[in-house]
């Protein structure tokens, strides 16, 4: 478990804003779950989309986003893992292949421990007409369902995001050389 509490380059939860966002939103909760609760809600709603928005720079590290307030979904679960390891809640990884209109590419989105339940997934790429999701344990409510050929929901949680996600964040200077390049790979356990 303590991979998913850990703070690294790219979720870099010991960042001081990070930190102080994080005990921000757990301060007076209840427990738990009202904690991931927050930290959902607020990444969800706070954080805009690149894509969306169609504007900002490209991040990866969970203090970039909260800086610039915006990343894509691989980046805004960066910030969402960061905030939950912050709180002591154990957070992972989770990842699609959708298809796309270039043919496939992966969406990122995060899994949370919580007690009595186990890994809870939840998608705060952001709503948007077509897209709704929610925090409503047990129930699930990702962005997108994974059924056209091809397509496929990864059912492991990692500690770390996918090298390939990485690799592409890094590799481009903006975000619309990234968004014509984005991030692709088979998975292997969906």
């Amino acid at each position: 478990m303590n991979d998913y509490l850990a703070t690294t380059d790219i979720i870099d939860w010991q960042h001081p804003d990070v930190r102080a966002q994080a005990a921000a939103l757990a301060q007076g909760a209840a427990g738990p779950v009202e904690i991931a609760r927050r930290c959902f809600n607020w990444v969800r709603d706070a954080i805009r989309h690149t894509l969306d928005i169609q504007a900002g720079p490209l991040t990866c590290t969970a203090s970039e986003v909260l800086r610039h307030h915006s990343g894509f979904c691989y980046a805004k679960s960066h910030l969402l893992a960061a905030l939950l390891r912050a709180s002591g809640l154990p957070a992972g990884l989770c990842y699609q292949r959708l298809a796309h209109e270039s043919g496939f590419c992966l969406h990122g989105f995060n899994a949370v421990l919580l007690p009595g339940l186990g890994w809870y997934r939840i998608d705060a790429r952001g709503n948007k007409p077509g897209i709704d999701t929610t925090f409503e344990p047990p129930s699930e409510r990702l962005a997108y369902v994974a059924t056209a050929p091809g397509e496929a929901t990864d059912r492991a949680v990692y500690a770390h995001p996918l090298p390939i996600v990485v690799a592409k964040l890094r590799a481009h200077a903006d975000w619309q050389s990234f968004a014509a390049d984005l991030p692709d790979q088979v998975l292997v356990s969906a």
